[in-house]
């Protein structure tokens, strides 16, 4: 879920609830252990009684927001009172103008950019967040075309190596309709070479048309290939803080799943693709799963996308139980990634031969980090 997306969905409470709701979030987040009504009366002065917050916190159970685990006295919240929590109660608490000032210095300080900018934005997202940070390179957001080679290898066997722009290669065997000589085959690659440089897969499609039978089919043959890499995009991850947070699960289950988010790299790719919105800087909180991923059941992602629309993106984000402290994370995940397009913004700035599609600033994304 966003968080300025539309929460119709979740049952409405009094002002009175409201409050009650939001002090057994901040307190539960604080310390997770149940909430009675009695420490609440006591501990923040509230001038009702016991009875009265006993009575609206059964209302909030009934409404599906907290409840009651085992035989205890108190009650946590439960996945749709941290959403309500979420939407409607949280006061984004806002870093520091001394925290942010810090971790933007510390970022500047590192070479724009590289695998060292990006590992360090890792570590000050989790040491600010207190709980552990992704970060995925920028990439770029639809494969364009750079260079085209085409090999004869034997009777009708060739094989064909495209190479995108960002240095990506990518690799296929043609099984033509009769056999083509090694010369036939590089006229071929040249004439698509010069139609095609910079294109994306659909330009390439429309570029074949003024090519003879045979360019036109590997032509198309490119711009699936095209298209197949921008379906199955992997992003390395950086990442830090993983260690400090298992203790903070409660169960095993918890502690399995964000270890899993973490080293299998394309479950997190395919949580990424599916849950990151397509606009940037726009914070999204995944909150147990959000009932697509039974695999993030006991888990919280704040997630957000930066980088330059129409050109190159990256996710940062950070993982936790549910308990988070929601305003802290979503408040750091939204300063890290909007600093870091501007970082970004101000590269390509600086870059004023640079033209739209072309190569941009390295990512490293074509090296494996851990």
């Amino acid at each position: 879920m966003t968080l300025e997306s539309d929460s119709a969905v979740l049952p409405e409470l009094t002002r009175r609830q409201e409050e009650i709701l939001s002090l057994i979030v901040r307190t539960y987040t604080q310390n997770p252990e149940p909430v009675s009504s009695k420490y609440l009366v006591e501990t923040y002065a509230l001038n009702v009684s016991s009875a009265t917050i006993r009575n609206e916190m059964a209302v909030l159970e009934e409404k599906g927001y907290i409840a009651a685990p085992h035989t205890s006295a108190g009650r946590v919240p439960t996945e749709n009172g941290y959403r309500y929590f979420v939407k409607r109660l949280l006061n984004s608490g806002d870093l520091t103008l001394a925290e942010q000032t810090r971790i933007a210095e510390k970022l500047a300080a590192s070479p724009l950019a590289t695998e060292q900018w990006m590992r360090l934005a890792a570590t000050l997202l989790a040491r600010t967040a207190r709980s552990a940070a992704l970060v995925t390179p920028p990439i770029a957001e639809t494969s364009r075309f750079k260079h085209l080679e085409l090999i004869s290898i034997q009777g009708r066997l060739a094989l064909m190596v495209l190479v995108l722009q960002g240095g990506t290669v990518h690799q296929q065997m043609l099984n033509l309709a009769e056999p083509v000589p090694q010369d036939t085959l590089s006229d071929v690659a040249q004439r698509i070479n010069a139609l095609c440089p910079g294109l994306m897969a659909n330009e390439v499609r429309m570029k074949s048309v003024q090519l003879n039978l045979l360019e036109r089919e590997i032509a198309e043959l490119v711009a699936d290939l095209m298209d197949r890499a921008d379906q199955n995009q992997v992003r390395f991850v950086y990442r830090d803080g993983l260690s400090d947070i298992i203790s903070a699960f409660h169960a095993s289950e918890g502690a399995q799943q964000a270890v899993r988010v973490f080293e299998e790299r394309a479950f997190l790719n395919m949580i990424l693709a599916e849950a990151l919105d397509p606009s940037f800087n726009n914070v999204q909180v995944v909150i147990g799963g959000e009932g697509r991923w039974e695999e993030l059941k006991h888990l919280t992602m704040v997630l957000s996308r930066y980088g330059i629309p129409g050109q190159v993106s990256g996710a940062v984000g950070v993982v936790g139980p549910t308990h988070i402290n929601y305003g802290r994370a979503i408040s750091a995940v939204r300063y890290m990634s909007s600093l870091m397009t501007d970082t970004l913004v101000s590269l390509y700035e600086a870059a004023p031969t640079l033209p739209a599609g072309s190569d941009g600033p390295p990512t490293s994304s074509d090296q494996a980090t851990r």
